[in-house]
């Protein structure tokens, strides 16, 4: 069970990596292909009327811009891997600690009631998990029924619920982080929610630095 784990952990980081590296590829072709062409027309007029280096560069150009004009899914491509990202990230946020806690009234607590703080506290993480779960599923299944079109996507066959059904992934994910919490909580690993905690951390980044 540790094996499978730490399988998907490593799953999640190399899963992340890749939308990240795939919108800055799109963004950075769609950019390229929108800037170079006119560079190549500019180019084009250095050289005498009827020559071939003339006309090899508006050929270029050509080819640039309608590379360019192709490419007008690029923008919701764009959209949609940053939405992916976005979503899968708060899983992986919960896993990793990254999302902000907000305690510091509840460090003052005792440990026991930090612990049953903490209790309170996943049990309505997981509600509100599970709420959003079912939610988001049903609102996916929709737009999987009428098979509505990604827009710009569309001529792809991508559909709006491809897109979309990276929510109740995305929530059931975040369910399943917060069993884990409380079942650490259980078993007195912990006392809250291991969230960020921004005072501790720039005070151990001033003790490094002194």
């Amino acid at each position: 069970m540790n094996a499978l784990f730490r399988i998907w952990d490593r799953f999640e980081e190399a899963f992340i990596v890749f939308l990240l590296v795939a919108m800055t590829l799109v963004t950075f072709v769609y950019v390229m292909l929108n800037n170079l062409y006119s560079v190549f027309y500019a180019m084009a007029e250095w050289f005498t009327e009827d020559s071939k280096l003339q006309e090899w560069m508006y050929a270029v150009g050509d080819f640039l811009m309608d590379g360019a004009q192709a490419m007008t899914w690029s923008n919701a491509l764009t959209k949609a891997l940053f939405a992916w990202l976005i979503f899968f990230g708060i899983a992986y946020g919960v896993r990793v600690g990254g999302h902000i806690g907000v305690d510091a009234l509840v460090k003052l607590a005792s440990r026991p009631v930090q612990r049953i703080i903490g209790f309170v506290a996943v049990a309505i993480c997981l509600g509100y998990a599970g709420l959003m779960t079912v939610a988001s599923y049903n609102w996916v299944n929709t737009l999987m029924v009428h098979h509505i079109g990604a827009d710009d996507l569309g001529q792809f066959g991508i559909a709006q619920w491809h897109i979309n059904m990276i929510v109740p992934i995305s929530f059931a994910l975040v369910l399943i982080r917060f069993l884990e919490i409380f079942v650490r909580i259980l078993r007195n690993e912990q006392t809250g929610l291991g969230l960020a905690d921004e005072a501790a951390d720039a005070m151990k980044l001033s003790d490094a630095q002194e």
